[in-house]
């Protein structure tokens, strides 16, 4: 039975910290300081939130250098990424403590006296993923806190240490005592509390297996859940478009944070035409990746997080390649220390192939290629996922037909796909339910109540 979260130096295999699991009584005295907490934050006024908000993002800056460097050290994002991360979480607090309360003040209906209005709803259980281990937390937490709500987080065991930082940002602001809280347990744990009457609601960042399970044992509890779940993002180039640009994207969209991103580009549908150019560009492109320490500045590329996902990888490989693909670049892991995957493309990938069945997250790009626009279209929607998709073309008018008819939740056209607390992000299919960010994100968790007065 296991009694730690492990964190462990991917780049090294170095043991960096034991967190010991909570005991049933612990886990308990959690649970009653998020309700206590919960109890004075409802009553705040908007004025004590932003406070808090503009307080947690001027923590974030001051300290930086140890949240980007535990980062690193934690899951081997590249300390350049980390850095952005951070200070990406930041800019999240400022932009909610100035237009989240817009979003949360009465909103007129269209009977004079009758309005909506969105109170908290309590302790909001967040099971969260490593590959963004502040970003995937704030950008929820931030809009729930806001809100009036409170948050306990179960983190990935692997970046407990990037949670127990997170905590201590909190700690140093105006936020009572377990309004940010962490809880330590495995899944028994987590179902023990979701269960209880004082969580009000989940939110998941994971696995399609993770949110199932999750889904149905708040389902039985008759508490609303928030998925945000795997994906399998199409990147489509139209033989009309900017392909230096397409290039440009389609690296970054795959390879960043070592492709360990839900809403990367992996199923890169190309049209004909310039299939064969768009293959030449992009692996010239990959092949200039720096991949090595992620504590070096100018390394793009580092270890994936944990070694059992970089063997499930290489079987994904060997499968896809096994079923006819052809293998443009790397396949293999890496050699020596460090959970390293030599970056990869794969081309020739058909639908029935396990790079385009599963989500390969990992830096492993798949190329197929389409006959036209339509073609492009159906070989996108062929998927259980539906998250993000991304569309190059210089004829913006198929551009918006195509999006009109991608089965997922977010189209970026002509730029690089991310999540942005102006925009919503969320998706469909098995990609998940419910929306994060702008003013969806907040009101995701609020008792939206009707006030009407002298209704006759």
């Amino acid at each position: 039975m296991t009694e730690h979260a492990l964190s462990r130096n991917p780049a090294t295999g170095e043991i960096l910290a034991r967190y010991p699991l909570q005991n049933p009584a612990e886990l308990e005295q959690t649970l009653e300081t998020s309700a206590s907490a919960f109890a004075t934050w409802k009553h705040s006024s908007m004025t004590d939130r932003v406070r808090v908000l503009r307080q947690l993002g001027e923590q974030l800056r001051l300290r930086e250098p140890d949240l980007s460097r535990m980062i690193t050290t934690e899951m081997g994002k590249p300390i350049s990424q980390a850095r952005a991360e951070v200070l990406k979480c930041a800019n999240l607090c400022d932009w909610y403590a100035e237009h989240g309360p817009a979003m949360l003040a009465d909103q007129p209906t269209q009977i004079a006296d009758a309005w909506q209005r969105f109170r908290p709803i309590g302790v909001i259980l967040a099971v969260m993923p490593w590959n963004f281990p502040l970003w995937q937390v704030l950008r929820g937490a931030v809009s729930m806190l806001l809100a009036g709500n409170t948050y306990l987080l179960k983190h990935a065991p692997n970046v407990m240490g990037s949670a127990t930082l997170m905590a201590e940002l909190f700690s140093a602001t105006d936020l009572p005592a377990g309004g940010f809280n962490l809880v330590n347990v495995d899944n028994d744990g987590v179902s023990v509390a979701i269960k209880d009457d004082r969580i009000a609601a989940v939110a998941v960042t994971g696995s399609v297996r993770a949110g199932a399970a999750i889904a149905a044992q708040a389902g039985a509890a008759l508490k609303k859940t928030v998925l945000e779940l795997g994906g399998s993002d199409p990147f489509i180039v139209l033989a009309d478009a900017d392909l230096d640009e397409a290039v440009k994207s389609a690296v970054i969209g795959r390879f960043q944070n070592t492709g360990q991103v839900c809403m990367a580009a992996k199923r890169f549908i190309i049209e004909a035409p310039i299939a064969e150019e768009f293959e030449k560009r992009f692996t010239a492109a990959v092949q200039a990746l720096t991949m090595g320490d992620p504590l070096d500045e100018n390394t793009f590329l580092g270890p994936m997080a944990r070694a059992d996902l970089r063997d499930e990888l290489d079987g994904q490989v060997k499968a896809t390649l096994s079923e006819g693909a052809r293998l443009v670049l790397g396949g293999e892991k890496v050699a020596g220390q460090g959970n390293y995957y030599a970056p990869t493309i794969l081309a020739d990938v058909t639908s029935n192939m396990t790079a385009f069945r599963q989500e390969l997250f990992c830096p492993v790009a798949a190329i197929a290629v389409a006959r036209d626009p339509q073609h492009a279209l159906e070989i996108a929607n062929d998927s259980e996922f539906g998250l993000s998709a991304t569309v190059w073309s210089g004829n913006e008018e198929i551009a918006d037909q195509l999006a009109l008819q991608l089965e997922v939740g977010a189209v970026f056209i002509n730029g690089n796909g991310a999540s942005d607390p102006r925009v919503t992000i969320g998706g469909v299919k098995k990609s998940g339910y419910g929306r994060e960010l702008s003013h969806f994100g907040v009101h995701e968790f609020c008792n939206v109540q009707t006030v009407w007065k002298n209704r006759r």
